[in-house]
């Protein structure tokens, strides 16, 4: 395990080390009046033997590439890594710890990446930290077989509970992880047998050690070991050297421990108050009547453990500086080289093609410039144009491997996606239908929470899906990703803004929603590639002042553009808009969003999907505010009036024809 030595300690002051941290979990906990004491206070000697002598960092650069990673994720007990990340001198204060869950302060309740340093993803929903985990894993591999264990040669490490467990997305990332044989991951499972309801037992008889035997892991039961600090480091020491999969540590804790609410289910939450706050501290050889008590010499020690890592970073940086090129400089930036964006494709007037088939053609045409591509499909590559063409596949035979056969797992695929996101070095892609957005939605909301750049990529947009049925119809998915704050979502007209989409999403540096049709749509005269990074512009003017406007995202564009032609032969001036993208559309001047939706002029928004929202753009919505209906794709589009003539007859009826 390349990792630095452990520093030599008095056993004496590693205990009261140990012993403080237990302290402050009790103490924030305390002064907010809110938080979850009973797990930190548990886990403290064991995250004292991941910081102190198993993990592989510095803290005086959190960000370092080549550090281990940790992941809380069952977030709620954040105050066990705030606390940590004080002591080994990542940034935070004692202060930030008084502060902890105040307005404002850098200890909120869960942890939150790029909010706090150290913080890797941001963890909370129980279940999403180990799928994160999953694909940091990814990503260390892979950066690890392309550019040389000379510069990344890390470990993934995750401490997860009991709910953590019982969440379904932990059997699709565990799954995932076993298949690809992650051996650079390893999991401590905190098995305290307490939920907020009661005893585990009121709805777990699983027995965590053979399920993940079965995914293909590494198992190691530990037991009651979460006091004996030698037995836990020696756990992981043997858990890092497994390198053919990844690694299921179970240990026995209790939580709350030693306080009198000791396995107490009432521990997991803000349970301890003043009495037994002291009684415990007393217990613990601690000041009773002091809080966020920090003895000096357990500082000295704790920031002694922060530097360990440092001769290792600055030989690393040697490394780095003689090997590296463009490539990686491309990988680490998360974009692609020097004027990657000229290798899109172009794409003729009047070509029919669905835009998931162009972003399959814009995939591959910017495959080499933009190195860091790495993804693909959950069961569905083919169909949602996420095939990397002539791209290995990922793999423990193939770790180079950039395409990735995600499996029917939409919920592992976007919380790994989020991880690799979050890990660095990669920019991470996966596509299924749009109507399982919603298996992914917890992993978007975070992705867009935390700035992960994820390509989350959703075909099969509209009722256009056809004789599948309501089912696989998605008419409020669009509509629901527009709410999530920080997501870009671009749903483009046709193969030309799908390239200039691609171009977008690379370009943003946070999570982006693209959106593609099943079927062909016609390449439009008045579409550009350019012009997509707007959010919205005018693909058909109306030659003069018009009459009406309309306005329209995705395959709905060529039938405005048509509808507009129809109004012209009757001296009705149509003015069309494509609004590919909302959020990016907002971002503009005052003055271009009146250019392309010019004000008091009848506004018309035309979506194969459901109108809310639209009136803060349209006075009218030619929507679908029901589910659809089983039929070949084009009758069941005419059937909601999503034809050229259907939409002309709307704008007549306006004007009182």
């Amino acid at each position: 395990m390349n990792a630095p030595e452990p520093l030599a300690v008095d056993p004496a002051l590693e205990r009261l080390a140990v012993d403080v941290v237990r302290g402050l979990s009790m103490d924030a906990v305390h002064a907010a009046r809110s938080g979850h004491q009973g797990t930190a206070m548990a886990l403290a000697p064991l995250a004292h033997v991941l910081f102190s002598r198993i993990m592989r960092y510095d803290a005086a650069d959190p960000t370092w590439p080549d550090r281990d990673r940790l992941v809380l994720s069952g977030g709620h007990a954040s105050i066990l890594l705030y606390s940590y990340l004080f002591l080994t001198g990542h940034g935070l204060e004692l202060d930030d710890l008084r502060a902890f869950r105040q307005w404002g302060s850098r200890t909120p309740g869960h942890p939150e990446a790029g909010h706090t340093a150290g913080v890797e993803v941001t963890t909370g929903p129980l279940g999403q930290g180990l799928g994160n985990a999953v694909g940091m894993a990814i990503a260390e591999r892979w950066l690890r077989a392309t550019f040389g264990a000379d510069l990344f040669d890390h470990r993934i490490w995750v401490i997860a509970g009991d709910g953590d467990l019982m969440e379904g997305i932990s059997h699709e990332a565990a799954s995932l992880a076993g298949h690809l044989g992650l051996g650079r991951l390893v999991v401590v499972y905190d098995d305290n047998r307490i939920t907020i309801d009661g005893s585990t037992d009121l709805a777990l008889s699983d027995d965590a050690a053979a399920r993940f035997r079965a995914y293909g892991w590494h198992v190691i039961e530990l037991g009651e070991a979460a006091e004996d600090l030698g037995a836990m480091e020696a756990a992981l020491r043997d858990a890092a050297s497994v390198e053919d999969r990844p690694t299921l540590v179970v240990l026995r804790s209790h939580i709350g421990y030693p306080s009198p609410r000791t396995d107490d289910h009432a521990a997991h939450g803000y349970a301890l108050l003043d009495d037994e706050i002291r009684t415990t501290k007393a217990t613990l050889g601690l000041p009773p009547e002091e809080t966020f008590h920090v003895p000096s010499d357990v500082l000295d020690y704790y920031r002694s453990v922060g530097t360990r890592g440092s001769a290792i970073r600055s030989a690393w940086e040697q490394r780095f500086a003689a090997g590296r090129d463009a490539t990686l400089d491309a990988c680490l930036a998360s974009t692609g080289l020097p004027g990657w964006d000229a290798s899109l494709p172009t794409f003729g007037a009047g070509e029919q093609i669905a835009t998931r088939v162009a972003f399959e053609r814009c995939l591959a045409a910017v495959a080499e410039v933009v190195p860091g591509l790495l993804g693909g499909g959950a069961d569905l590559t083919g169909n949602t144009g996420t095939r990397l063409p002539g791209a290995v596949l990922q793999s423990s035979a193939t770790p180079h491997g950039r395409q990735i056969a995600f499996g029917v797992r939409e919920h592992a695929m976007a919380a790994t996606s989020v991880g690799m996101a979050r890990h660095g070095g990669v920019i991470p892609f996966g596509g299924t239908f749009l109507v399982f957005a919603d298996y992914a939605r917890p992993s978007v909301r975070l992705a867009a929470l935390s700035g992960a750049k994820v390509l989350f990529v959703w075909s099969h947009d509209s009722v256009g899906v056809g004789e599948d049925g309501p089912t696989h119809q998605p008419v409020e998915q669009v509509a629901s990703l527009r709410v999530i704050p920080g997501l870009v979502v671009l749903r483009p007209a046709d193969a030309t803004e799908t390239a200039g989409a691609l171009r977008a999403a690379i370009d943003h540096d946070g999570p982006t929603a693209l959106v593609l049709t099943r079927q062909n749509v016609p390449v439009l005269d008045g579409t550009d590639a350019d012009a997509v990074i707007t959010g919205g512009y005018v693909v058909r003017p109306s030659g003069r002042t018009p009459d009406v406007v309309l306005v329209a995202t995705g395959s709905e564009v060529h039938l405005c553009v048509e509808a507009a032609a129809i109004l012209d032969g009757e001296g009705v001036a149509a003015q069309v808009v494509s609004l590919p993208s909302w959020e990016l559309f907002a971002r503009q001047s005052a003055e271009h969003r009146a250019a392309v939706l010019p004000a008091g002029v009848r506004t018309i928004a035309v979506e194969a999907g459901s109108s809310f929202g639209w009136d803060r753009y349209a006075d009218e919505v030619i929507g679908i505010d029901r589910f659809g209906a089983s039929a070949p794709g084009a009758e069941v589009l005419r059937r909601f009036g999503f034809t050229a003539e259907a939409i002309a007859e709307r704008v007549r009826r306006g004007r009182g024809a």
